[in-house]
């Protein structure tokens, strides 16, 4: 089994995204890699209802791409750190300027904050 849902949305949400990159005959990890590149197949992705911009940055980091997907942990930290609350996109900034400055892979950052904030959690 490749996904374990027990929400009757996830499922949902899961088969509307599947449909939807199947309908854009999108097949493998190389292709969805790709799609991603075009603004308006994110913004068909953001019309799936449970599909944010978290998810849709979670998904390029599944197919190789480097994005920081914020969300709850890396609020936290942000929180932790002093940085007020922002909105998504501002904070997904924040975090990508952290990266270039520290000099490390945006997605790496990102895995590294969310692994320390929930096993603090």
């Amino acid at each position: 089994m490749a996904m374990k849902f027990n929400h009757a949305q996830k499922v949902a949400t899961a088969r509307a995204i599947t449909d939807l990159l199947a309908a854009d005959g999108v097949d493998t990890r190389e292709d969805l890699h790709a799609w991603l590149d075009q603004q308006a197949n994110r913004a068909a992705l953001r019309t799936v209802k449970g599909v944010g911009p978290k998810s849709i940055d979670y998904i390029g980091n599944l197919v190789g791409r480097s994005h920081v997907a914020v969300d709850v942990h890396l609020r936290a930290f942000a929180g932790d750190a002093g940085v007020p609350d922002l909105p998504y996109d501002q904070l997904r900034a924040v975090y990508e300027e952290a990266a270039v400055l520290l000099g490390h892979d945006k997605g790496g950052l990102e895995h590294a904050v969310w692994r320390h904030k929930s096993k603090a959690a």
